[in-house]
């Protein structure tokens, strides 16, 4: 009898430790029968919404539009992927519901949204050059956790603003694994996908090879770099033709970077010249630097990139610079 207790239910996936069992009519009650008052975005395969559990526990659920090719398959390969991650930079699966018409994520809740909502909401929020840093960083950290440090290499595929959830302390969980791929430990393997990324973040490569690899998550970060230092989407309406974000910033560097700097980031109060001359020659170097480490990571030919161990230890050297000074 006590084997049979302890054995797992057939519903609940391999590998996932779960805080408890969730019914689907708790998370109907948690979210107003997933009222749109409640809607916190909108995905490829789903919906996500807050609620609020019988214990009071905030969560976010992801419903998956089971209406939508593949997406039982996504629901899938999400629950092996999360219930097998443990890092403070990822998000983290609390339980999932499923059955034949319903299928759905559990989550931990992000009171601070997702960075495009910290980046582009009509009452912009304004974020600091420190706390910019500070969430590429976290990033940089889930990332290498992802492809160098877990015992299968995974691949995001799907790197962007809104998949990246900030906590009450504003550190950046990475989030939204619907499309990762386990893969064997050898970055030269490749394993392919119908739905790969995002238009603007999305690897050169992947529209001509359909190979998925970890350095097409370097050229999603990269970008993402690029994007925070400039406050431009990669498929705002000035790019066009062969003019991308990128290459608006090759255009730029080194000599007009602060030409194109969000104007938030320059928001700095001086009590006298020298200290504004002092202050601004340290933010352009600081600048510099990022914009390389963007350039460098979102390079045309994945072999040119840098690797995200590479990645995290420069990134760590730009924060302890601008703490300094």
């Amino acid at each position: 009898m006590r084997k049979k207790a302890n054995a797992p239910s057939k519903e609940e996936s391999p590998g996932l430790n779960y805080h408890r069992w969730i019914p689907y009519f708790e998370l109907a009650r948690a979210t107003d029968n997933f009222s749109e008052a409640n809607l916190l975005g909108r995905g490829n395969i789903g919906k996500v919404y807050k609620g609020s559990l019988d214990d009071e526990l905030l969560v976010a659920v992801k419903v998956l539009n089971l209406e939508v090719e593949g997406a039982s398959r996504s629901f899938d390969a999400e629950c092996r992927t999360l219930g097998q991650v443990r890092h403070r930079n990822l998000v983290k699966i609390i339980s999932t519901c499923s059955n034949l018409e319903f299928k759905a994520l559990v989550l931990e809740f992000m009171p601070n949204l997702s960075l495009d909502k910290w980046l582009y909401s009509e009452n912009q929020h304004f974020l600091t050059l420190l706390q910019r840093i500070n969430i590429m960083l976290d990033v940089s950290l889930g990332l290498d956790y992802l492809h160098h440090q877990h015992h299968h290499v995974i691949v995001h595929c799907d790197l962007k603003p809104s998949n990246i959830l900030l906590d009450e302390n504003m550190v950046a969980h990475i989030s939204d694994f619907g499309i990762a791929k386990l893969m064997l430990i050898d970055n030269k393997s490749t394993t392919s996908t119908n739905n790969i990324g995002t238009i603007g973040y999305m690897a050169p490569e992947y529209g001509l090879t359909r190979g998925v690899t970890i350095r097409g998550d370097v050229y999603s970060f990269g970008i993402l770099l690029l994007e925070l230092v400039t406050g431009k989407k990669p498929v705002d309406t000035m790019f066009s033709g062969e003019l991308n974000l990128r290459q608006w910033v090759c255009n730029a560097y080194p000599t007009a970077v602060m030409d194109i700097v969000d104007n938030n980031i320059l928001r700095i109060e001086f009590t006298n010249l020298q200290q504004h001359l002092d202050r601004m020659n340290i933010l352009h170097k600081c600048l510099l630097s990022i914009i390389e480490v963007g350039l460098l990571c979102s390079k045309d030919l994945p072999n040119e990139r840098l690797l995200m161990r590479d990645v995290v230890p420069r990134l760590q050297k730009i924060k302890n610079g601008v703490l300094v000074n």
